[in-house]
């Protein structure tokens, strides 16, 4: 049966944060997530020297969640991925129209 009204939060964070990240997000309400290394351009490029800090390897950490942990999950994410500091990732929400497999956490 499929499951309608849901979020899916995207965090793009340097490759060590990861592991962070997933722990975070799973405290703040998610049930699971998915992740998977990338590699890009961006900011990077346009530090110039204060760029050295920033890994090349990336890690994007996939979560979906109920609407109402949406914002806790996320504001996990964001403090466990780094991503309020400069070079740090991006991370964004979107609406999922439909969903099969979604396993919703117990009340």
């Amino acid at each position: 049966m499929a499951t309608k009204k849901l979020h899916l939060v995207t965090a793009i964070v340097q490759h060590h944060l990861g592991g962070a990240v997933i722990d975070a997000a799973l405290k703040g309400g998610a049930t699971g997530a998915t992740y998977y290394y990338a590699q890009g351009t961006g900011v990077r490029q346009t530090l110039g020297t204060a760029a050295e800090n920033i890994e090349i390897g990336k890690r994007v950490v996939s979560i979906l969640v109920a609407p109402v942990h949406t914002e806790k999950v996320l504001q996990a994410v964001i403090a466990a991925g780094e991503i309020d500091k400069p070079g740090g990732g991006v991370a964004y929400v979107q609406e999922v129209v439909q969903a099969v497999g979604f396993v919703a956490p117990k009340a």
